[in-house]
């Protein structure tokens, strides 16, 4: 879907000139021409200097991460229903051991997960690094005896900020890229008209084509970060909050637990935590649940 909104922003802004110049194909064709003409410059300009700017100002980590969130173009969410309802799974298992066996028959699962009998139940999980981690340390925590809930909480709210900062940031980078974008248009454009001014004695229409194409740079500074960069760190961003809700799930199903909920319970309200577009049913929960073995 995003993808086809970048198509329409062609389509919009060129259909638009076409009928603003009341389907003059002639006169609409020559005013292609001299933007593609001066395009391939003025392009180089902008972007190359954006792009530039962009490298200075920030950390290789950043912009590996800017990468990565580039695939909110074809995949604007982070986990999937499908996804959740593994990791709710995850916690119900988990949950239940510790609650017929004790959180001691958790050590062997938390110290060694990738060996785990029960995370290789969840490939998807046991091979989100991150994730897997996150909630490793935190039932090992739980597992020493700190099991007061109201301090796991704080904690646990602590690492998400930290991490919500940490997986914003590549849209937040990107965002400041596409503000000065259009002052490197102006840039463009100021070269155009030194350029356009050395060449003061070449007759009129040589002149309207230069200046023309001078002002290409404007135009295209201000349509590539409004119409082209922006829509990406915003994509980028959005992208960032639902991978972030991951672990929030993860905290609120733990932190029910800790206060005396049932292994179901807790993870009900882990659930009912979820935006309605991710949030699978209680039936779809609850059938999942019922097939899962007895953890051992």
């Amino acid at each position: 879907m995003k993808l086809v909104g970048f198509a329409l922003i062609f389509v919009f802004t060129f259909g638009g000139l076409l009928i603003a110049m009341h389907f003059d194909i002639p006169k609409f064709m020559a005013l292609v021409m001299v933007i593609l003409g001066a395009l391939p410059g003025e392009f180089v300009i902008i972007f190359g200097c954006a792009v530039a700017a962009f490298l200075v100002a920030n950390s290789g980590e950043v912009i590996k991460g800017t990468l990565k969130y580039m695939s909110a173009l074809v995949k604007p969410a982070a986990y999937s229903k499908d996804d959740y309802i593994e990791l709710l799974s995850l916690m119900f298992t988990l949950f239940k051991l510790a609650r017929t066996k004790g959180w001691l028959a958790l050590e062997a699962h938390i110290e060694n997960p990738h060996e785990s009998t029960i995370f290789s139940q969840f490939p998807k999980f046991q091979h989100n690094h991150s994730a897997l981690v996150f909630i490793c340390d935190y039932l090992r925590i739980i597992s020493l005896g700190k099991d007061n809930p109201h301090e796991i909480e704080a904690i646990m709210d602590m690492e998400i900020e930290t991490i919500e900062h940490h997986e914003a940031h590549p849209g937040h980078a990107v965002q400041t890229m596409a503000d000065g974008i259009p002052a490197l248009g102006i840039v463009a454009a100021v070269l155009g008209v030194i350029k356009t001014m050395a060449s003061i004695s070449e007759p009129p229409e040589v002149l309207g084509h230069m200046i023309g194409g001078a002002l290409v740079g404007t135009f295209l500074g201000v349509w590539l970060s409004y119409g082209m960069v922006a829509p990406l760190a915003g994509a980028m961003s959005t992208k960032a909050e639902t991978e972030v809700m991951y672990y929030k799930c993860m905290k609120v199903s733990v932190i029910a637990f800790l206060n005396a909920s049932a292994p179901q319970v807790a993870v009900e309200f882990a659930r009912k935590f979820l935006p309605h577009s991710i949030q699978p049913t209680f039936q779809e929960l609850e059938e999942k649940l019922n097939e899962l073995p007895s953890p051992g």
